[in-house]
């Protein structure tokens, strides 16, 4: 699988990255499959969250077992220096390792930003642990690349993660429009992660009516579609795209970053054009953490 370099971190990140929260509702059985088929893909790179479930729980075990060896993202939504913390520690905890590669901000809006940076916020924390060797680098994760356009030249984070894909390419607004964000974060020599890469639309009928996949969002399930999005997201100046929280929908994501070859500017157009009728997924859903 290709690999791309993680931006100043100079880690050479597999241009998949696992989605731990595709482990956090399953067996530590089916948990373990998905880790030892990511490794024999050439996955190098996981991010996981407190709030996916049993996630953290389940690659702990995984690497309590048989070590870790994944680039290690670690994310917290705690904003305060002393939630943050605690928040690390338990993660480390939990997973059985001494230290994490990235420690991200999780879910970050507009709103967290002031008490992340100011006194006694979570970036005070983030950089005690880093002086400790419990965290090598910093990141931040959140739907509004507008923002993190502002966010990231407010503060030289090594990270940024947010949605990227085909359907928002075809509508967008001044909260999607991830272009600015690009260019900056090259400016900065950041690493870029994509999610939201496979997403078509909000589930028609609501969240409740999406209980096929594990996903909140309808995502594409053709292969065809699949390698459509994947390549489109990958055709952009990202590092690596995060795979979504549905374990069935793996395989084919496996299959198109084997045969992955950048777009044309007049492929990316003809599979935008295709998707123009689906609405992009909407800023509301984002005020809440995924």
């Amino acid at each position: 699988m290709e690999k791309r370099r993680l931006g100043r971190t100079g880690h050479m990140s597999s241009i998949i990255t696992f989605g731990g929260f595709a482990v956090g509702w399953v067996s530590q059985k089916e948990s373990d499959t998905a880790i030892e088929t990511a490794l024999e893909a050439g996955i190098n790179t996981v991010d996981v969250a407190p709030s996916y479930g049993g996630a953290e729980a389940r690659l702990g075990s995984y690497f309590e077992r048989h070590g870790n060896s994944f680039f290690l993202n670690c994310k917290s939504t705690a904003r305060t220096k002393k939630g943050a913390w605690e928040s690390l520690k338990q993660s480390l905890e939990t997973l059985h390792v001494d230290h994490c590669d990235l420690f991200e901000f999780h879910g970050l809006k507009s709103t967290d930003l002031d008490s992340v940076l100011g006194p006694d916020g979570a970036l005070e924390a983030a950089l005690e642990a880093k002086k400790q060797g419990m965290v090598r680098f910093v990141g931040i994760t959140g739907h509004h690349p507008v923002f993190f356009n502002e966010a990231i030249k407010r503060y030289n984070f090594d990270t940024v993660m947010f949605p990227l894909n085909r359907v928002h390419a075809a509508h967008f607004n001044d909260w999607n429009d991830w272009r600015p964000l690009l260019k900056t974060a090259r400016q900065k020599d950041m690493g870029v992660f994509a999610i939201k890469s496979v997403a078509k639309r909000v589930w028609p009928g609501g969240e409740e009516a999406g209980h096929k996949y594990n996903t909140w969002y309808e995502p594409f399930d053709e292969a065809e579609d699949i390698e459509k999005s994947l390549r489109y997201a990958l055709s952009q100046d990202i590092t690596s795209a995060v795979l979504p929280g549905e374990l069935k929908l793996w395989p084919m994501i496996f299959e198109a970053a084997e045969r992955f070859k950048p777009m044309t500017q007049k492929e990316q157009r003809q599979v935008i054009d295709e998707v123009a009728q689906y609405p992009p997924l909407h800023a509301p859903f984002f005020d809440q953490d995924w």
